[in-house]
């Protein structure tokens, strides 16, 4: 009997399976990189329960757009172009309005006027009345004393002094008037003589704006002459400011 057991005990593996115990279902094994396209060869033995599908991303870079960056250093300057033609003149605009009044001068500035001219050439009258000219500039301060005319002008009111220097001539008389616009202040007179003198004379004058000083030549039944020469002045006409008006 023994012997009959022992055959069939060696066979019962052949043909029987023995139920193990209970175990849960084996899990599906996934790697990282199951998504992407299996190598190529022979393929696995082992069964894929389940395979991903295949996807792919696409990103358009045209409708990206990143933070502002950061503002360059500024680049050298380039040559400057060629100046370009003059535009036409425009149209005149309207007048402006009136501007407001500046501000007030210098109380302490000082006010001057001062003039010193000469004659070089000697002087006969011809016309009854005749204004005395010059032609050497010494001291003509802003030009107050006009040349052409012979006269001084007040552009700065209050009190000068005027001075006239002259030399006579032989055996003719020598009239002179310092004038005030037209009117006659001082005399400066000298007779017939046989020998030739200098004279002088001088006045302080209270003038108002845009008053006249000239010396003015004055014929009478004699003849007016004033005796000089181009080497030498010999005639002079000065004035200057004293004081000015308050």
């Amino acid at each position: 009997m023994s012997g009959f057991f022992l055959p069939v005990l060696l066979l019962l593996p052949l043909g029987f399976t023995v139920p193990s115990p209970s175990r849960s279902p084996p899990k599906i094994c996934r790697r990282c990189c199951d998504h992407l396209d299996p190598p190529l060869g022979p393929t696995s033995s082992r069964s894929v329960a389940y395979q991903a599908p295949e996807v792919r991303t696409f990103i358009n870079m045209t409708i990206l757009k990143g933070d502002k960056g950061d503002r360059g250093e500024r680049g050298t300057p380039g040559k400057a172009g060629m100046d370009g033609p003059a535009g036409t003149r425009g149209s005149v605009g309207p007048k402006g309005s009136k501007g407001q009044a500046g501000a007030p001068g210098e109380p302490c500035k000082t006010q001057q006027s001062s003039f010193s001219v000469g004659r070089r050439k000697a002087l006969h009258s011809v016309d009854y009345y005749q204004a005395m000219l010059f032609d050497t500039v010494f001291v003509n301060k802003d030009q107050h004393f006009n040349m052409f005319k012979g006269k001084f002008y007040c552009y700065v009111p209050g009190v000068y002094f005027f001075n006239m220097n002259i030399h006579t001539w032989n055996f003719k008389e020598t009239y002179l008037h310092l004038m005030h616009n037209e009117r006659e202040q001082v005399i400066l007179y000298a007779q017939p003589s046989d020998r030739s003198i200098m004279q002088s004379q001088s006045v302080l004058l209270n003038l108002e704006l845009n008053d006249e000083v000239w010396v003015r030549l004055y014929k009478r039944e004699r003849e007016n002459a004033i005796y000089s020469d181009d080497v030498d002045v010999y005639i002079t006409f000065n004035g200057y400011l004293v004081s000015p008006a308050i």
